[in-house]
């Protein structure tokens, strides 16, 4: 790869942040991590804190710059779910879930986005889903929050991507992590549910998305890319069947 490249990732302590930065790591990049606990298990610059607050991410920018003097790639992957009907959302949820998955992207896109544009070069990668493409019903801060980082996005790569730094986004369909396994014991849904709706029958595991952001975060692959939101999600935001339908196309020999 030539000059060893930087690439920092929240939510690294496990699932998707996790074996991203695995993957990174085994492509040759330094990594620097930021998460709500401990990262341990891989070498990296690891940074206790929160991203939707203001004064973590500017300490963790800071180590970041003390440390490697830039980041060529930024991964914003921390996320939290919030599981309830529209009309018993609390303020308070609403808030927590866009705090964490909508304005802690926006300040860390922004950070590294203005160190980046000095440099006139770097690739933004963010965590996207694909309940920011289409409605899913229960989670209407979640949802929302989603959509709304698919526009942060979008807005990103047209400012930016003339300016050298290209903005995409990864729309993963259901992961086995552990944010599915508590969202599971809730009773919200069990695994049938989503392998009978998958046109690939099976739910993503945290390596498809983490191979999926590793394309986007390397030039040399996806120069020309910007601006994408790009599903990972076994078919799930192309199929319009029906459950009978879509059930009997798996069986024909």
């Amino acid at each position: 790869m030539g000059e060893e490249r930087v690439a920092v990732i929240t939510g690294a302590a496990q699932g998707i942040g996790r074996r991203t930065a695995e993957v990174l790591a085994e492509e040759g990049y330094l990594l620097a991590v930021i998460d709500r606990q401990p990262v341990t298990g891989f070498e990296a610059l690891s940074f206790v804190g929160d991203v939707s607050d203001e004064a973590d991410v500017q300490r963790f920018v800071a180590a970041v710059e003390a440390r490697y003097g830039r980041a060529d790639v930024l991964v914003n992957n921390a996320g939290i779910a919030s599981i309830a009907p529209a009309e018993d959302t609390t303020a308070e949820q609403w808030r927590r879930v866009l705090d964490v998955n909508l304005t802690g992207p926006f300040l860390l896109c922004q950070a590294f986005g203005r160190r980046m544009l000095v440099r006139g070069t770097g690739s933004i990668v963010n965590i996207a889903s694909v309940a920011g493409l289409m409605g899913v019903a229960d989670r209407v801060a979640y949802n929302t929050s989603k959509h709304g980082l698919i526009g942060l996005t979008r807005t990103l790569a047209v400012e930016w991507g003339g300016r050298g730094v290209r903005v995409n986004a990864v729309c993963p369909g259901w992961v086995k992590t552990e944010m599915d396994d508590e969202s599971q014991s809730s009773g919200a849904y069990v695994d049938t549910d989503i392998t009978e709706h998958v046109p690939m029958a099976r739910f993503a595991q945290p390596d498809d998305i983490a191979r999926a952001v590793a394309f986007l975060a390397d030039p040399a692959r996806s120069g020309f890319v910007n601006g994408t939101a790009l599903p990972v999600d076994g078919g799930w935001a192309a199929d319009g069947s029906w459950q009978s339908l879509r059930l009997s196309a798996r069986s024909r020999a």
